[in-house]
């Protein structure tokens, strides 16, 4: 594999490169899925190819093919270079690379039990077991379970020197149970989830004796009261926490989109280069960091798409706004060294800044600490809808599943659980975050970004949380 990027590389630079890399990349994929106790889906897909990047005359240019001949690769080593000499004519200035040594390295993320070498009967009977716990259970009318599978392997090389292998397995599951009655319709999924682990992890989670919960709380949700409006303290829990932090601090965190070099389809961001070191985020209980070495995230690797270690930068700190996701193109532009936040989606992708594993540090409550300490409030859970403004600044999320609290106890079930909020003021009234007892990461594996759009795996690591003086509900306006 090394060999025939090393074919392309050579090719790279006897037509002008002064830098070139490459990416040879193996993927698969695998879904089995049930719905209503019939099999609704058994896919496998797999792919190959390599990509080169190179720089030349100032300017990148990039060239990828799915056919694994040296005449190939050397071809597409010249294409690169001639893209990127075409595209230096309209160059405002030159691409400047912070430094990096040149690694040569071979990293394996952990995996107890290959995913792939699990019969394909063995998953189907899961699921048909997950399926028939919620068989029978009245008003659930759409039943649904899923177990995924993913590898990807890859071989980068520079003209630095570097040379660095890395393969990955990752495993995702879910459950749902759709409720109706009349015009009324309400769902509820577990566990909203993929780990970078292997078939262990599905067997962890057990779906078959978590289907049966589900299922009755979609039910339940039919006849709850609709989320009350005149609630200002806020619990969010779980995914939904993770998905809070994905849009409003992930995204505005990657150093692309506030430069304004990606905006058409991600949009920008208002974390713009003044506001580092210089910029309220949060209250002083919000500790965020970008961690690429966390254990299980969708965001853990060894080496970032541009051969850069994988680290643990620090995002907020105590509230203070102090780091961003960057390349090593774009940390020269505000005096840094790349964050090593550069992953392609495939072979057929330039990289682009994404994100690694967003974690909100744990903090020193509990969650019974912080319910015990609401006299009313809301605690919510599961993701059903959102929408973020393309700064990521204005927001509303819709939750699953509430609960209320009066009085420091769980009360009543609420459905069409909703929130508003600005990104900073709402980060601002966090008052409490759950301990490393009650931590854990969240893996999303379908992260939009980009265009040509690419698909991205990232993780987040979250404990619960409580945020005061939120707007709750739906308001009805007087005229």
């Amino acid at each position: 594999m090394y060999k025939l990027l090393e074919v392309a590389l050579d090719a790279a630079k006897s037509a002008g490169a002064g830098y070139a890399d490459g990416r040879l990349i193996l993927r698969r994929s695998q879904s089995v899925a049930v719905k209503n106790g019939a099999i609704d889906a058994l896919a496998e897909d797999s792919e190959q190819g390599f990509g080169i990047r190179v720089l030349a005359d100032g300017a990148w240019g990039f060239a990828a093919s799915r056919e694994l001949t040296e005449a190939e690769a050397a071809r597409v080593g010249r294409e690169a270079v001639a893209i990127a000499k075409a595209s230096a004519r309209f160059k405002d200035k030159d691409v400047v690379l912070s430094p990096r040594e040149p690694a040569v390295a071979e990293w394996t993320a952990p995996c107890k039990i290959d995913p792939f070498t699990v019969p394909i009967k063995q998953k189907v009977e899961l699921l048909m077991e997950t399926d028939s716990k919620m068989v029978g259970i009245e008003k659930v009318v759409v039943r649904e379970c899923s177990v995924d599978a993913y590898r990807y392997e890859q071989w980068y090389a520079d003209t630095d020197g570097a040379r660095i292998h890395q393969t990955k397995v990752e495993s995702g599951s879910d459950v749902s149970a759709i409720a109706a009655d009349g015009g009324e319709m309400q769902n509820r999924n577990y566990p909203e989830d993929w780990k970078q682990a292997g078939w262990e992890y599905i067997e962890e989670v057990d779906l078959p004796g978590n289907a049966e919960r589900v299922a009755r709380e979609a039910v339940e949700l039919l006849t709850a009261q609709h989320c009350p409006a005149d609630v200002r303290t806020l619990i969010i829990k779980g995914p939904m926490l993770a998905l809070q932090l994905h849009e409003s601090c992930g995204h505005p965190i990657e150093l692309d989109r506030v430069l304004g070099m990606e905006a058409s389809y991600a949009g920008t961001s208002f974390l713009t280069p003044e506001k580092l070191d210089n910029f309220t985020y949060g209250s002083p209980h919000v500790n965020i960091v970008a961690d690429a070495t966390t254990p299980g995230g969708l965001g853990t690797f060894a080496y970032d798409d541009e051969g850069v270690p994988s680290q643990c930068t620090k995002i907020v700190d105590e509230g203070k706004f102090v780091g961003y996701l960057s390349s090593r193109e774009t940390a020269p532009v505000i005096g840094r060294t790349s964050s090593g936040a550069m992953r392609g989606d495939g072979w057929s992708r330039l990289p682009i800044i994404r994100m690694t594993n967003i974690n909100l540090l744990p903090g020193d409550s509990s969650l019974d600490d912080l319910i015990k300490g609401t006299d009313k409030g809301l605690v919510v859970e599961g993701v059903k809808s959102w929408s973020i403004d393309d700064r990521r600044l204005n927001f509303q999320f819709a939750c699953q599943y509430g609960r209320l609290i009066e009085n420091g106890e769980l009360g009543a079930v609420v459905k069409d659980s909703t929130y508003t909020g600005r990104t900073p003021d709402f980060w601002g009234n966090c008052d409490g975050v759950a301990g490393p007892s009650e931590w854990r990461i969240w893996g999303v594996p379908n992260c939009g970004k980009g265009e040509p759009g690419q698909t991205g795996h990232v993780g987040h690591g979250v404990s619960h949380a409580r945020f005061r003086n939120v707007r709750v509900g739906v308001t009805e306006e007087k005229r």
